[in-house]
């Protein structure tokens, strides 16, 4: 990549972080007891609205992109150490990979230690994967190669790895013109998903109505055991079917209630290549860091 094409394609990925970390702080105000009904109203939460983990850690994905063009799996680990804030709402096995990391475990070691022995499958390499998509835009070969690299850092398990190949191969597809719409992005992105069930997950999504989202969330899971089976098929469902209107891809994407900070956080990283992000929502989401390389 010459410089131009560089500050292009980190342009975009901050762009995609953008749409994360507002999907993502956007979900995670709806976890409150009265949060079916508000939902159904379109009752936006009261701001500031405070991201989670999920911005987080893809806060480090973009400044390893920024800095090395790539992923490097040793320097990304570094970064999600330095970076890390307990209060964030991180899962039990990230607590666990962040202790062993910081005590001097090797990163892979840690990784593949966690949930005796298999490492991790749930959704927190996809969660971070978009801007990955983003800056590789129009290459999925090497979104899905670097979003691989980036999962494994803490996600040694094969079905971790392919949650964030599937979302960076989708958001790959989306941020060049023209893109593949709906069912069409969805059959696009499964070429490049390892077999396994999150790939059989996104491909029983293709054949779902669009406008089945409840439907969607039953059949497909919509992230309530935070795997990525049962996480990336319906993130990518919603985004696949609402490219055209951030809004109402978040809105449908929380409706499905589940894990709805990483579904909203998904689905926000992919669909800001696509659709303006409202700037109400942009002003409620707490501040991004200054990114640095």
């Amino acid at each position: 990549m010459g410089k131009a094409s560089i500050a292009v394609g980190l342009a975009r990925a901050v762009h995609s972080l953008h749409g994360l970390s507002v999907g993502d702080a956007f979900g995670e105000r709806y976890f409150r007891p009265d949060a079916a009904e508000r939902i159904q109203g379109r009752v936006l939460p009261e701001p500031p609205w405070s991201w989670t983990d999920d911005t987080e850690m893809a806060i480090s994905i973009v400044e390893e992109l920024g800095a090395r063009r790539r992923i490097d799996p040793d320097s990304l680990a570094r970064r999600f150490v330095e970076r890390y804030t307990p209060q964030r709402g991180y899962g039990g096995g990230a607590h666990d990979w962040m202790a062993a990391v910081r005590a001097g475990t090797p990163w892979a070691q840690a990784a593949r230690q966690l949930f005796d022995g298999q490492g991790s499958y749930g959704n927190g390499g996809a969660m971070r994967a978009a801007p990955i998509g983003a800056f590789f835009a129009g290459d999925p070969q090497r979104a899905a190669e670097e979003a691989r690299l980036s999962a494994s850092v803490t996600h040694a398990h094969p079905e971790g790895q392919a949650g964030a190949i599937a979302i960076a191969v989708a958001a790959s597809l989306v941020s060049v013109r023209p893109h593949p719409p709906g069912k069409a992005l969805l059959e696009e992105v499964l070429p490049w998903v390892p077999p396994g069930p999150t790939r059989e997950g996104i491909q029983a999504a293709a054949e779902l109505d669009p406008a089945s989202t409840q439907e969607a969330a039953r059949r497909l899971g919509a992230g309530g055991r935070v795997c990525s089976e049962d996480t990336v098929p319906f993130a990518l469902f919603c985004a696949a079917h609402h490219l055209t209107s951030y809004e109402e891809a978040l809105w449908t994407t929380v409706s499905g209630l589940g894990d709805r900070d990483t579904t909203c956080a998904i689905v926000g990283g992919i669909v800001a290549m696509t659709s303006e992000i409202p700037l109400e929502w942009l002003k409620a989401r707490e501040p991004l860091p200054d990114l640095h390389g």
